[in-house]
């Protein structure tokens, strides 16, 4: 029984640490003839999070925003998100796109900002948002990182906070947000600091408690410096490392320092296929040697050495403009090739992960006297058994609280809560 135990909780580990990497598409809301319309309930499987695209204002001039499903009624729409959502998937509206501009200039256009996204939250059951604003004062950079002046960005900000807080408020659950800046947007403050060099920084600063995933453009951008002081072209392994890195370990702006994101918040953002975008498209081979020397398990396939040689084991995953592009074969030789790679390279057997749906995970590791859980927003009952299968203890968790464990015996405990098997140390 000991042994079987014992196999049954490598196994739940195996398929924890699976999921700790995530592969996020843009899903396209509307057909295209080169990456035609694909129902969201036919997304391939790998996909773990999916951003909708996208919600835009009514026009540049008023920030009521609009989202309406492509191809398919309201109700279908919300049963195809609801049939993703119980297989585990996040389903976020993504805000902005290549073509939108959005600017927050007035109080009453923040407000008709929150209004309508609210609005848009209570009406679909999106677990969250994804800003991919590419235009509008709203992302220049002004003053400095810890204290934009520009009254754009504040709203912005302020806006993004209201939201979040109304999500709460109304599902009694976190809302996620995600983030999809362009390289002069981020990394491109090193080299200046002022409109669009930078413009996020400050966003990315005031947001970083909240911010679940920041997933940079590593396309259609020009050269941008690495911590190392060299200049990197995007289409090479070294772009990704070092851009990556310069994230994860932040840098020195005229603005003032930007401080660097947890590796496990930092999603390598690429283009799925060469025509999803105008440049930056690298192949297989040349992600996964990127990705596998950040991760620490692959050497150096370029001339940018990391700072921390060790690389960064939890990195967020990657994420690919769009899933509809990955599908086609007229753009890759086979279909969802960006999708088959990740899977390569994180070694993640997503179909074990989507039976256990297991994305909360508990810390610090070991524990002493309490533990805290992460990516579990609402009231579970849960039960702590010992390896002897035996309920040590069964009560009800609340978000943002901690489960009391200081009673415990010293040893190796499994934690059952929303249909999800976690194993913890208690010393």
């Amino acid at each position: 029984m000991k042994k079987f135990i014992t196999f049954l909780v490598l196994i739940i580990s195996f398929f924890i640490n699976a999921q700790n990497h995530q592969l996020i598409g843009y899903w396209q809301n509307w057909n295209d003839s080169n990456a035609p319309y694909i129902a969201l309930n036919q997304v391939d499987s790998r996909y773990t999070i999916i951003n909708v695209s996208f919600a835009v204002p009514t026009s540049p001039s008023d920030m009521n925003m609009l989202f309406t499903p492509d191809g398919v009624s309201q109700a279908v729409f919300i049963s195809q998100m609801q049939t993703l959502q119980t297989q585990g998937k996040k389903i976020i509206l993504s805000i902005g796109g290549a073509t939108t501009s959005v600017s927050l200039s007035t109080t009453a256009a923040k407000n008709a900002f929150i209004n309508s996204m609210n609005s848009i939250l209570d009406t679909f059951p999106f677990d969250g948002i994804d800003i991919d604003i590419e235009h509008g004062n709203s992302i220049l950079a002004s003053g400095t990182i810890a204290n934009p002046t520009s009254v754009d960005c504040i709203n912005l900000i302020n806006a993004i906070t209201q939201i979040k807080t109304h999500f709460f408020t109304t599902y009694n659950k976190t809302m996620m947000l995600t983030m999809a800046p362009e390289t002069a947007y981020v990394q491109g403050g090193m080299s200046a600091y002022g409109g669009i060099w930078g413009g996020y920084l400050p966003i990315l600063d005031a947001l970083r408690n909240d911010i679940n995933y920041i997933h940079v453009q590593l396309y259609n951008s020009g050269s941008v410096y690495g911590l190392d002081g060299n200049i990197y072209n995007q289409g090479t392994p070294d772009f990704i490392i070092a851009l990556s890195e310069a994230l994860i370990q932040g840098f020195t702006t005229a603005g003032g320092f930007f401080a660097g994101y947890p590796a496990n918040k930092v999603v390598i953002g690429l283009p799925s296929c060469p025509s999803a975008a105008g440049g930056g498209f690298m192949t297989t081979t040349q992600v996964e040697s990127a990705v596998k020397y950040l991760l620490g398990t692959a050497p150096k396939p370029g001339n940018y050495q990391l700072i921390q040689p060790t690389g960064y084991s939890n990195l967020g995953g990657l994420m690919t403009w769009s899933i509809n592009w990955d599908k086609v074969t007229s753009c890759n030789a086979t279909t969802y090739e960006f999708a088959q790679n990740f899977q390569q390279i994180f070694g993640t057997n997503l179909s074990a992960s989507t039976f256990l749906n297991s994305k909360i995970i508990v810390y610090p590791k070991p524990s002493s006297a309490k533990i805290f859980l992460s990516n579990l927003d609402q009231k579970e009952d849960y039960q702590i058994i010992d390896l002897q299968g035996k309920i040590i203890k069964q009560e009800s968790f609340f978000p943002n609280s901690p489960i009391l464990i200081d009673n415990l015996s010293n040893g190796i405990y499994i934690l059952k809560i929303a249909n999800q098997t976690i194993k913890f140390t208690k010393n």
